[in-house]
């Protein structure tokens, strides 16, 4: 689905990412673990055009070189950014209703699902967005999200910030996703949530993948987990 190859991506002369390389596959959650600095963000903004990069990004078989962000989203990659996008003077409704691909007609997700998933959401639909707590932004980022009907998502960190019941739920609300065939690339610094959830986790390390395995084989590597993840 998604294949990365020999990537490379650069912020003006400092080069970040050093031959990054790996795949994510048709519904599944791979988690993109490692240290504040590793590369996890970085590597989330060239898939999706908006640093440069070098290499190859291949989504369903096509290149993504060249390709603007709006032009990846349309392709069917979802991107839930670290910092909550949302636009605060919109309601929670109208923020959703910006995320729809065209008319929202064929998606797999409708108003209900987001609303039946975060009942929360639903009470403050007619609410400014501006005016949500932390946890309710993040929801309603991820939601407005999945209104376009994205084949993967990924998401930055979603969970930075929230108190402990957000977390857990944020993590049921993946594993939903999975359930409905979507694919999820997901950043995390929370190693808990990343274990439980995913298929496979990958470890960055100044700009380069060190590990790729299944969540146990990282429990099962104390060195690895040291050098790279403990602080």
């Amino acid at each position: 689905m998604l294949k990365i190859e020999g990537l490379h991506a650069y912020y003006g002369k400092s080069h970040v990412l050093h031959g990054v390389a790996f795949d994510v596959r048709p519904g599944e959650i791979v988690a993109l673990l490692g240290r504040n600095g590793s590369g996890r963000s970085t590597t989330a903004k060239a898939i999706m055009g908006q640093v440069d990069w070098q290499g190859s990004v291949q989504w369903k078989g096509a290149s993504l070189a060249g390709r603007k962000a709006y032009e990846i989203a349309h392709l069917g990659i979802g991107y839930v950014p670290e910092n909550r996008d949302i636009f605060p003077r919109l309601t929670v409704h109208q923020n959703l209703l910006l995320g729809q691909k065209g008319s929202g007609a064929g998606s797999r997700w409708s108003f209900d699902d987001m609303y039946t998933m975060f009942p929360r959401l639903k009470e403050r639909q007619h609410t400014e967005a501006g005016v949500l707590s932390g946890g309710e932004q993040q929801m309603l980022t991820l939601c407005r999200t999945l209104m376009g009907d994205p084949d993967l998502i990924i998401i930055d960190e979603p969970t930075e910030g929230l108190a402990p019941k957000i977390v857990e739920l944020v993590g049921q609300y993946l594993e939903r996703l999975k359930d409905r065939g979507l694919s999820v690339l997901l950043i995390e610094q929370k190693l808990t949530i990343a274990m439980e959830i995913s298929d496979r986790v990958l470890l960055m390390g100044h700009g380069s993948v060190v590990f790729e395995g299944t969540p146990d084989a990282l429990r099962a590597d104390a060195a690895v987990r040291k050098e790279w993840l403990e602080v």
